[in-house]
This record gives structure tokens, sequence and C-alpha cells, in this order.
């Protein structure tokens, strides 16, 4: 039986290539979609693609998920951490708002997740979490997000902290770290990679799929792919 892994936010931007890679590398999806109707793009097997809403700012919406694809496919075997935003947030501009909206999405939402879907990896013997973090979880650059970089810095811990609670039942986690997507996130900020040289969607979500098919023997606590030279990471 094709393992299954849950990707949030699956069905846009990054989220759809990490979603269409896995499909053609043989993987079952459970996506966790605000808009559910995004799932028709991908035209996949039903037997193999489940779709459940989730919201990361609605703390009601994440068991039902995790507990849907469990009994949909009756094995959990990695969570991708996909969901995220960005808002400009530093020690002059920004709200509060802002900053709480991207805690919530940024880094409460995979803490929620991880925590309801541990159990289902643990069962698995080869359970996976994969969250996407950014380079900015690993240095700050003057001009980005204050705020962003704190989430996802939060996000890279917890990454850690995945790794030890579930090695001894063989899970295993990355924080994928890389540059500039060239996606709608990025696509009106100032001082970011230009566009000829940003990351595409496709080629993470290869780092993905690579990632999720190495044995328990090659833990990979995080995956950086820089798109300009840097001196600190």
């Amino acid at each position: 039986m094709a393992k299954v892994a849950l990707v949030s936010g699956g069905g846009r931007g990054l989220g759809a290539a990490i979603t269409r890679a896995l499909l053609d590398a043989g993987w079952s999806l459970s996506l966790g979609l605000r808009d559910e109707g995004q799932a028709a793009q991908f035209g996949a097997d039903p037997h193999r693609l489940h779709v459940a809403r989730f919201d990361a700012t609605d703390t009601t919406s994440v068991a039902p998920w995790v507990d849907d694809a469990h009994a949909r496919f009756g094995r959990i075997d990695a969570l991708v951490n996909n969901v995220g935003i960005m808002r400009m947030v530093d020690f002059e501009t920004g709200s509060e708002d802002d900053l709480d909206a991207m805690w919530d999405v940024n880094a409460k939402a995979p803490f929620r997740l991880i925590r309801a879907a541990l159990p289902h990896l643990r069962a698995s013997g080869e359970g996976r979490v994969i969250n996407i973090a950014s380079t900015d979880a690993k240095r700050y650059r003057g001009g980005t997000s204050v705020g962003y970089a704190m989430t996802k810095h939060a996000l890279l811990a917890m990454t850690q902290a995945v790794r030890h609670a579930g090695w001894d039942d063989g899970v295993r986690a990355t924080a994928i770290c890389p540059g500039a997507i060239d996606t709608e996130m990025v696509a009106d900020l100032p001082g970011t990679t230009p566009k000829p040289d940003r990351l595409q969607p496709e080629t993470v979500a290869s780092m993905v799929a690579f990632i999720l098919s190495l044995p328990n023997q090659a833990s990979v606590p995080e995956f950086i792919s820089n798109t300009r030279l840097e001196t600190v990471i």
C-alpha cells in the first residue's frame, strides 16, 4: 500500500508543486485546504487523493482533518507543513495583528498538526515531518520582515523538537530552508531576490520528495537552498 502524506495548503503555489511531486512519486495524499475545490486541478485517482477542510487560523479544523485522513487510508506516514504567510513587521512598521497572524499560521498551526499527527507517524515506524521554513529561519537579513524571521526561527526549533520526540519510533523531521521562491508571496516584496534568480516551486517540491525518499538511517535535520551568496549560513 502506498505511503500517505498530509500536505497543508497543497492547492496553490509551492503546495500545489509538492502535491504533484508526491503524486508522481507514488504517494497517496490528504490535502488540507481552505478551498477544497483547488484539488480538482490534479485530476488524481480518488483512491490516492483525499481532501479535507483545513484553515491554519481555525484550531477546530486540525483534529477532523487528521482523523478523516487516517480513517480514509488507515495510516499516516508523513506531514508536510507547507502553509505560511508573510507580512512586513519590524520595529517601526506593521501591526500587532500582523505579527499575531504570522505566529498563528507559521508556528502554531504546524505545532497543532504535529501534535495531532505524531501518534500516527510513530505507528508508521518511518514517520516524517517536513516543515517548510526559509533561509530567514537561519539568519536575519536587513530589510526583511522581523516578524516573519521570528516565526520561521520558531519553526526550525520545532523541527528539532519533533526529531527528539519521535526518534526512537522512527520519526524523522526536516526543516527545508529555501531562499525566495517564485510565488505570489514574494511577488511584490521590495529587496527580495530578482525574479530570474528565484527558486521555482517545482525545485523545492523535488527537495521534499527527495527527503521523503530517504531511509531512517539518513536523517536530514535541515536542507538549505540559497538563491544568493550568503555569508552567515
